[in-house]
């Protein structure tokens, strides 16, 4: 193997590596609510990771957010603390911390979104465990109640927008 195509293979080794997306599905949807969940490696101890979770202007995109600027946003990471987003005239509280605890756990109750306008819970936990000299983080999205139409049309598009933020915040947390 010349030196030229073991760099090749190499580079794309690593392209590949940085290419693959967090796994994410939604692993139960019907009308009366969804499960989505998501699982990545991040290169970052589960303090750093943890850390960096609760700084959501350094990883929440812009793009889902009220006011169109993610360092409108915020949370406060203790029980009772909010994920609030600031607004011209206001805010908004997306969730509501009811579990912290500082590099294993961070759990919120909160609708996101549109699925605020409905009778609807949500409870969104980041599961965090050592994986050798990185972290592995599971998320999970349970949503149930009720919503005119139905849950189940929001299970995918929901569960896109959290995949969405997955790769801005593997980078962050290996970034700090």
């Amino acid at each position: 193997m010349t030196m030229m195509y073991r760099k090749t293979a190499i580079a794309a080794a690593i392209a590949i590596e940085l290419a693959v997306p967090a796994h994410a599905e939604v692993t139960k949807s019907e009308p009366g609510g969804f499960v989505s969940v998501h699982k990545l490696v991040i290169a970052a101890p589960p303090e750093k990771v943890w850390d960096t979770i609760a700084k959501p202007n350094l990883w929440w995109s812009k793009d889902h957010t009220y006011s169109g600027d993610n360092a409108n946003l915020s949370i406060d990471a203790r029980p009772g603390g909010c994920w609030c987003e600031k607004l011209k005239g206001g805010s908004i509280e997306h969730a509501r911390v009811i579990y912290a605890d500082r590099g294993k756990v961070l759990r919120f109750d909160g609708a996101f979104g549109p699925l605020q306008s409905g009778a609807v819970t949500g409870t969104l936990t980041f599961a965090l465990k050592a994986e050798g000299q990185g972290t592995a983080v599971t998320i999970t999205y349970v949503v149930g109640g009720f919503h005119p139409g139905g849950l189940q049309g929001f299970a995918a598009p929901v569960d896109g927008v959290f995949a969405a933020q997955m790769p801005a915040l593997k980078r962050a947390a290996e970034a700090r």
